[in-house]
Parts: C-alpha cells; sequence; structure tokens
C-alpha cells in the first residue's frame, strides 16, 4: 500500500509515437475517462462514449452547478460539452486520444503534484473522470493584461491522471527556491501554483521596436515545476499565414520566375 490514495478514477495509459503522438488510456470495468471533444481516435468494443455537460467531477451539484463549471470552461477556450469512456463490461478495455497537432503529450499525476496545476488555455486532452477543468484568473493586472495567456488560465485540479498536450518539444524544469526563469509567454505550457508567475517589459527602445520576440515575457519564480513548449501553435499558425500570404522572392534562384513555372507555383 503506497502513500498515496486516489479519490478519481485511476487509469493506467501509455502515450505512443514521438511528434505526433495519442495516448491510449487503459480502464478496469466501470472505470471512466473524460476528454475533449474531437481528441477521440479509437477504443475497444465495450467502452461506453456519453455526452456530458461540464467535466463530470463531484463537484458539479445540480443543473446549476453544471452550468457554472461548463460556462468556466467556456472561458478557457474549451468546449461547453465533455466526452466520457466507461468501461461497461468484464475486463480491460482501451481508449486512444490525438493531440489535435504536432507536439508532445504531457501526463500529470495530480496527485503527487499537490492536487493543482495551472495550464496554459486549450491545452486539456483528457482526464480520469474526478478531474475538475476550471479556471485560474490571474490577479496582477500586468499579468493579465500583458500576458501571452492573458488574465485567464486552465486549472486542473483532483487526485487522478490528466494530460496536456503542447507544441514541439517540451521540457520539464524543477526551480529551486528564489530560482528565476524568464520565458517567451507563449512557450509555458504548466506549472504547479507554488510558482509565481508575472510578466516584465523587456525595456529598450530597440528590443521593443526591433527586436521580434514581444514587448513582454513572463518570470517564474521558484519553488516549484514548470513545462515549457518549443513551438507554440500560435507561433506556427502565424509562420504559415505569413508563408501563405507572402509573395515569394526569387533569392538564390538562377531561373528565377521560370523556376516558378517549372515547379507549378507559376500556374
Amino acid at each position: 500500500m503506497n502513500e498515496y490514495t486516489r479519490t478519481n478514477h485511476e487509469i493506467d495509459y501509455k502515450i505512443v509515437g514521438e511528434e505526433m503522438q495519442y495516448v491510449e488510456v487503459e480502464l478496469d470495468p466501470q472505470e471512466t475517462a473524460i476528454a475533449e471533444p474531437g481528441s477521440f481516435m479509437m477504443m475497444d468494443d465495450g467502452i461506453q462514449m456519453q455526452t456530458i455537460f461540464g467535466d463530470g467531477s463531484n463537484q458539479q451539484r445540480g443543473f446549476l452547478g453544471k452550468l457554472m463549471t461548463a460556462g468556466k470552461r467556456v472561458l478557457t477556450g474549451e468546449n461547453l460539452f465533455m466526452t466520457t469512456y466507461t468501461n461497461t463490461v468484464q475486463g480491460k478495455k482501451r481508449v486512444s486520444f490525438a493531440a489535435p497537432y504536432p507536439g508532445k503529450i504531457i501526463p500529470l499525476d495530480l496527485l503527487r503534484l499537490g492536487g493543482k496545476m495551472i495550464c496554459q488555455k486549450d491545452s486539456f486532452l483528457c482526464a480520469a473522470k474526478g478531474v475538475t477543468i476550471g479556471i485560474e484568473f490571474q490577479r496582477k493586472l500586468g499579468t493579465g493584461l500583458f500576458g501571452g495567456e492573458g488574465f485567464i488560465m486552465q486549472k486542473l485540479e483532483g487526485d487522478g491522471m490528466a494530460f496536456v498536450h503542447s507544441g514541439g518539444h517540451v521540457v520539464e524544469k524543477e526551480l529551486m527556491p528564489g530560482e528565476l526563469l524568464k520565458i517567451d509567454t507563449g512557450c509555458i505550457v504548466a506549472f504547479t501554483p507554488s510558482c509565481d508567475y508575472d510578466i516584465q517589459f523587456v525595456g529598450g527602445i530597440k528590443n521593443t521596436l526591433f527586436g521580434g520576440e514581444g514587448v513582454f515575457y513572463a518570470t517564474l519564480r521558484g519553488p516549484g515545476r514548470v513545462w515549457i513548449q518549443s513551438l507554440p501553435i500560435s507561433r506556427l499558425a502565424g509562420r504559415i499565414l505569413a508563408y501563405g500570404t507572402y509573395k515569394r522572392k526569387e533569392e538564390g534562384s538562377i531561373l528565377g520566375g521560370l523556376g516558378n513555372l517549372l515547379d507549378g507555383d507559376g500556374m
């Protein structure tokens, strides 16, 4: 018997893949996983799928409680409804959920992380039933107005497993008491509540006008743990949009415009 006791459903899992990952959750009889609509990939026969209002946690009391929970989720960019997957037969069954874009899936054992995690908006993928998905208001005005994730972030509470997704490669850092880490605001995936989160002005006219890295960056001061992504989806989308609307130059090409005709871009 270990020192940890769970009240949420206890699920086993396996993360498959490298840059295009999915998580395979193993459910014992009557165990349930919850997930965002659209994240479902595949499941064994014997698993019952049901759409619910809110996150299905025990904290929801009556219709008003469910409405409040669902409304909070909308503020963090999530769907009003969630989907539950319950093993209704004997024997273990598996259900898989896929990340919506290239990157990594991060498993978070909330029981061993103090029962609460703060995450970027839109990062939640799936969890064991009983985990609460809510909002975390940034109390500092500067953080709320200028932070890359805005005034509202996502909050995961409970003692079960939860899974969040990120873009590109992910690094986990353990911050010692008083240790300060400066991060691009969009690169933060999640951090423990023990970290002090704030926003700082880059400073300097040249840095502000020509730096290309934004006017503000985030600071996290330990103690605590933080997960950082190398490619925020907003940065990836911005590059794709710029490439799609930018008229291509013929730099370095001997053929110039003729080269576009040969490779099909000049039609």
